[in-house]
Parts: structure tokens; sequence; C-alpha cells
């Protein structure tokens, strides 16, 4: 090299390189043994994630794990086959203070967007009422629109029309 000072900085640069990461951890990562987990185990909450254990929403064999009405076409009116499943979410949520409930109303793709909005609230809104009747207080519920934008299949078949026609019960 011409410049002694080039060759001085190309060496300080090239030494951290050749010796600063060993390819081999120096002390073996083993991780926590069973004693140190079980002792940080010991006062450890995971608060929510038990509560919830055992729930009739977790349940499949609880009408309460059935979240979805559904609703015929251009309709606001509740299917009567859907009065004791709402009137077992409005047992729950009457028994249960902390619960809480959005209704969620959806429609299939046809119709404006603004109808559309207007008619998943009506709907949302129609199940709220039939809730509140059932003795739950309007406090503890919530509505909202999606409209056409969620439908709940992608298609524009009967079948997916039917399944994007609904209001969801969401706690």
């Amino acid at each position: 090299m011409k410049n002694p000072l080039i060759g001085l900085l190309a060496s300080l640069t090239l030494i951290p390189l050749l010796t600063g990461c060993p390819s081999t951890p120096t002390q073996p990562d083993d991780g926590l043994t069973g004693a140190e987990l079980d002792a940080m185990g010991r006062g450890a909450r995971t608060s929510g994630i038990d509560d919830r254990r055992g729930s009739p929403l977790d349940d499949p064999s609880s009408p309460l794990y059935q979240r979805v009405i559904y609703f015929g076409y251009d309709a606001t009116a509740i299917d009567p086959k859907y009065a004791d499943l709402l009137r077992a979410h409005a047992d729950y949520l009457a028994r249960t203070s902390d619960a809480a409930l959005v209704l969620e109303g959806h429609t299939d793709e046809r119709g404006t967007r603004e109808y559309n909005l207007a008619l998943g609230e009506r709907r949302a809104d129609a199940v709220r009422s039939f809730l509140v009747t059932e003795g739950v207080s309007p406090r503890k519920i919530r509505t909202l629109s999606y409209g056409e934008e969620r439908p709940a299949e992608i298609g524009s078949s009967e079948r997916a029309y039917s399944l994007s026609r609904r209001v969801e019960l969401v706690y």
C-alpha cells in the first residue's frame, strides 16, 4: 500500500470482523430449569384466561355457543326459530354482571351501500329490542352495521346471500 494511513484503517476495520463474533456461544443456553419455571409460576396470575375457562360461551353444547341470527331477503323480522336462542343470551346477559354484547348487522351485496348499512342497522336494532324486552339492560348492548362490507361467504349465489343476511352476537 502506498498510503500507510489507509492500510492502518483497513487493518483496524478488519480486526473486529475477524475476531468479533464467535461461531459458537461461549456459554451454553440450556434455558430455565424446571425449578426456575416453578418459581416463576408462583404468584403469577393470568387474569382473564382462567376466568373464561368453563364459560358457556365457549361450550359447543351450550345454546350460547351459537351467536348468529339469519334473516330473510330484505327482512328485519326475527324468525321465531331464534326466540329460544335469544332468550338464552338474554338470560346470560341479565345474570352476568360484567357481560356486554355488540350486535353486528350484515346484509348481502344486493342494494346500494347506504341502503345495506341502514338494513344492517335495523336488523341489529331488532335483535337489541328483543333482548331488552327480555330484560337485558340497554347499557349492555351496542349495535353497529357493516352492511354488505363483511360477507359471510364470497359469491353471488343464493347460499352466499343467505349466509350474509345476519346479525352476529359478539361478546
